[in-house]
């Protein structure tokens, strides 16, 4: 037996991370910044990724074996769709996922046939190239934050077995009311830096009240997040750090496109 056999995983973070459209590819600051990240951060056992590009309920668990990347978005150039990320399948992770989820009256089912979306592939290109960690993907089984913040508290425990949970969305989502026309520099509106600003300092202050309540707390909720979609990954990555009265660090900031790109870890 190798000895590394019997070495304890090391403990992971959650994470928060603005997963971009499949362009982001082309954005060298940003593909820069996701691959730092993933250099910084220790090497997980897997990934467990809950994507604002899947909402199922009752709760769903992707497939646990290399199937075809889900290419979810439409009007792209050719070259996004041959994309690949063949990172190897997760089946020991997904009956972890199946055991700290059964209890009654919390149905859950498994899709083998649901690959990765890109909420999931197109950021983890950037920080895992490789794609040798094994991934699994869950479904969003509500919106509700409250409700998704328990369900990052259920996987909490995954973390010890040095799994990266990663929470995938968007700090500000409003594609109708961004410049899709303007440089990706651009400055962001209003509706935007204000959102984002109060997001770094709830997050900064730890104030998981607010945040669950932020449809009524944060400034220009409504058109920073018209649908909360893109900000509801980020409960699952709260609750499975909140045992740890943890420290919010951000990783990435500025804006794309108008939106927020602020990604958190969670330690």
């Amino acid at each position: 037996m190798n000895q590394l056999d019997n070495v304890a995983p090391e403990r992971m973070p959650a994470i928060f991370l603005g997963h971009g459209a499949p362009m982001l590819a082309d954005d060298a600051v940003w593909t820069r910044e996701l691959a730092t990240w993933g250099r910084k951060l220790s090497r997980p056992t897997s990934i467990l990724v809950i994507s604002a590009h899947w909402e199922a309920a009752p709760l769903m668990i992707g497939a646990t074996t290399p199937v075809p990347l889900l290419y979810d978005f439409y009007g792209f150039a050719p070259r996004y769709y041959t994309v690949t990320y063949p990172a190897p399948g997760a089946p020991r992770l997904a009956e972890s996922v199946a055991k700290l989820l059964a209890r009654p009256g919390h149905e859950q089912y498994q899709d083998p046939t649901r690959g990765l979306d890109h909420g999931a592939y197109v950021p983890l290109a950037e920080m895992y190239p490789n794609a040798d960690i094994p991934v699994l993907q869950i479904s969003m089984p509500t919106l509700d934050p409250a409700e998704l913040f328990r369900l990052g508290q259920t996987l909490a425990p995954l973390r010890d077995e040095g799994v990266l949970i990663l929470g995938s969305g968007f700090s500000t989502h409003n594609i109708h009311a961004a410049n899709l026309r303007a440089p990706a520099a651009a400055p962001p509106p209003t509706w935007s830096s204000e959102f984002d600003d109060w997001l770094d300092r709830t997050l900064t202050a730890g104030d998981v009240d607010a945040l669950i309540d932020f449809q009524n707390k944060a400034p220009a909720a409504s058109l920073a997040h018209p649908r909360t979609e893109h900000f509801a990954p980020l409960f699952v990555a709260l609750g499975a750090a909140a045992a740890d009265s943890a420290q919010v660090e951000t990783t990435i900031d500025g804006f794309w496109y108008g939106m927020s790109k602020r990604s958190v870890q969670m330690t």
